[in-house]
């Protein structure tokens, strides 16, 4: 269960940050390290940091994009100390962890914490599911990275040994298909003209933030997909139509007679 569990940092500058997670990480029985563009790795100081858990940065998976880090994920949860406007669930550190457990069972999660300086970007956290947030002093709330991931870490443990968990027995769909279906629908939006170009507005990140609040299971994606496959079939006739009967234009210019 604890293998299907994985801790992404994207663009760690300082390394020994990232030894220091691996420590945290190998402490409280997890292994998966994602590195999402790290500044600098591998590095002795993330070694030195890492003390005993030096095989975690051994095995560890290093990528260009957080997009790659997430594909093969049905659960994806952003850490954030800052307050937001996407309307996403949020946890807090104890109870994220019973629902990265349970989840765990039957496939893998990822848990992204952000950059030293700003955490993570608006763009990253419509990547997720669910916000999680550790409860700290209000006048000053943000962790340390390394002391965030160690904290998150500790809840997923005492979740897993002591079988506090909530149980999930839906299957979802991978974030990869997800992204697949978001590419479906903004097609079929714009064959419809439901997005116009000139006034796009924010209808995708809209629509992309329902759709992961709201964690469509993998009958019901299937669903929706044949829906858009539909409008395509729908729309490919009737443009089909338009063409046969639209009035042919001569090509003659005319004379000069």
């Amino acid at each position: 269960m604890l293998d299907n569990i994985r801790i992404v940092l994207i663009n760690t500058f300082h390394p020994g940050n990232i030894g220091a997670a691996a420590r945290a990480m190998k402490n409280m029985g997890l292994s998966q390290l994602y590195l999402v563009e790290p500044r600098v790795f591998p590095d002795e100081e993330a070694d030195a940091r890492a003390a005993g858990a030096k095989d975690l940065l051994e095995s560890a998976v290093v990528v260009s994009t957080l997009d790659e880090a997430i594909a093969d994920c049905q659960l994806v949860i952003g850490t954030s100390a800052r307050n937001r406007t996407f309307d996403l669930p949020i946890f807090d550190a104890h109870d994220c962890a019973r629902k990265v457990v349970g989840e765990a069972e039957h496939g893998k999660v990822a848990i992204i914490f952000g950059r030293e300086t700003m955490g993570l970007h608006n763009a990253e956290l419509q990547r997720c599911n669910y916000h999680v947030y550790i409860p700290a002093n209000p006048e000053y709330p943000v962790l340390n990275v390394s002391a965030a991931i160690q904290l998150v870490c500790y809840e997923i443990w005492q979740a897993h040994s002591k079988q506090s968990y909530i149980k999930s027995d839906e299957p979802y769909p991978l974030t990869r298909d997800m992204e697949r279906f978001y590419e479906h629908l903004e097609k079929a939006l714009r064959k419809t003209r439901f997005i116009i170009p000139q006034h796009e507005g924010k209808v995708m990140d809209k629509l992309r933030r329902f759709f992961n609040r709201s964690r469509p299971e993998r009958t019901e994606l299937n669903m929706l997909r044949g829906i858009l496959t539909s409008i395509d079939e729908t729309t490919s006739k009737l443009t089909a139509a338009e063409a046969k009967h639209a009035p042919i234009q001569s090509q003659d210019k005319g004379s000069d007679q």
